[in-house]
């Protein structure tokens, strides 16, 4: 193999090897888009259990009758 030749595949993993990088992080950002979603999504639901142990409420859909009934 020639020194041109090694330089090529050199150039060619390196290549390939920037595209997959580019590729896992775009995979790392959406991921973390996700990851903000679902804890702002926790929070919500969180206060909400909360808010309705603090009242005495059920938590529950609104008119939903215990399985007992």
């Amino acid at each position: 193999m020639t020194d041109e030749n090694r330089l090529i595949a050199i150039e060619t993993k390196i290549s390939h090897q920037e595209f997959t990088i580019d590729e896992l992080n775009e995979v790392i950002y959406q991921q973390q888009q996700q990851i903000d979603l679902l804890e702002k999504k926790l929070s919500s639901i969180i206060k909400r259990v909360e808010g309705a142990m603090n009242s005495g409420n059920e938590i529950g859909p609104p008119g939903e009758k215990p399985p007992h009934y």
